[in-house]
This record gives structure tokens, sequence and C-alpha cells, in this order.
């Protein structure tokens, strides 16, 4: 029971370890794949969207939302799970997350 317990938290410790661990190299990324899907509707840099939520307005610190915003889709906006990887997306969250300051 116990080691059950410490392999939960350990677990639960290294994915919430993941979500928060950004690096450079992803938020690089994120920028280019920003540019390439995101930036027609939110704006480049995430700033002045024409006909989009204004990405300033989104928490960033809520990473579940965000991942299943993209991959969904939300109101009016195409789901993108279909279009993006899992670490494209993820590195959109870095992007999003800590690249725009």
């Amino acid at each position: 029971m116990k080691r059950t317990a410490i392999f939960g938290l350990a677990l639960w410790g290294a994915t919430a370890w993941a979500q928060t661990a950004v690096t450079p190299a992803q938020i690089k990324a994120g920028s280019e794949i920003y540019a390439l899907h995101c930036a027609t509707c939110h704006g480049n840099h995430m700033k002045n969207p024409e006909w989009a939520v204004d990405l300033a307005t989104i928490p960033k610190d809520d990473h579940r939302r965000f991942i299943q915003s993209v991959a969904n889709g939300r109101g009016n906006m195409p789901p993108w799970g279909d279009v993006l990887k899992p670490d494209q997306i993820e590195a959109l969250w870095a992007y999003f997350s800590q690249g725009e300051k």
C-alpha cells in the first residue's frame, strides 16, 4: 500500500514538472508553429487579433485547459488535434505560457 502511494506521488510530481519545465527549444518550436497555424487569427506575437480571442486574456497557468482547447477546439476555433502532434501542442503551450512577455 505504501509503495503504491509513493509511486503515485512520484508520478504526479513528474507529470507536474513535465508540464512546467519548458526549454528554449520548445519555445522556439512553439513560436514557429504559432506563426504557421495560429497567427492568422490570433495576431502576430499573440497580440491584436482581428476576429479571435485575445490570448492575453487567457490564464497562462492552466495547462490542461490550453491543451484541451487546442486539441479539441473551442467556440469558433477548430480542433487542431488531428493536425498537430502532441509534442507540437506542447511546444505551443511553451510559447504561449512563457515565450512572449
